[in-house]
Parts: structure tokens; sequence; C-alpha cells
């Protein structure tokens, strides 16, 4: 999968993990969608390195959005513990 196909896996990503996870994030929308393009990388990132499950090159597999939105979910929770109470 191309980078410009994992930016649009991010940002679906970070979307479900904001479904997922709702609530008042510090960075609102932006930094929701940022967060998920992080995710999609980080997630692939560790799948591919610790879980050893390579990231398929199809769009459309589970086990790839499986992990894009898993590391969305670890960041997003990340970010909210970290900066989550700086808006008080």
């Amino acid at each position: 999968m191309s980078i410009i196909g994992w930016i649009v896996l991010g940002l679906l990503a970070g979307a479900i993990a904001k479904f997922l996870l709702p609530g008042r994030d510090p960075g609102g929308f932006l930094g929701t969608t940022l967060i998920g393009v992080a995710g999609a990388f980080t997630g692939g990132w560790i799948s591919s390195r610790w879980l050893d499950h390579p990231i398929s090159e199809n769009f459309y597999d589970g086990a790839t959005w499986a992990a894009a939105i898993g590391g969305s979910l670890v960041l997003l929770i990340a970010y909210r513990i970290l900066f989550g109470h700086s808006r008080r």
C-alpha cells in the first residue's frame, strides 16, 4: 500500500477511534485525524515488527484495519492522558 493509502487509512482509523472513544479531545478534529494517521503507521509497524504479521498490500485487509485502529486507539488514549487536562 502506498503512503497515500496509509494516510487515507489513518484518517478513517482516527475517525473510528474517535467514535469508539467519545469525549473531548485536546486537539479537536485536526488533532484526532493526525493521531489517526500516526496510529495507522504505528500500528502497522508494530504488527509487522513484533507481532510477526506482515501488513498486506490490500487496502481492505481486516488485519491492516485492526492494526491501524488499534494504533490510533493507543495513541488517542496516550494523548488524552498526557494532554487531556490542559484545557481546564
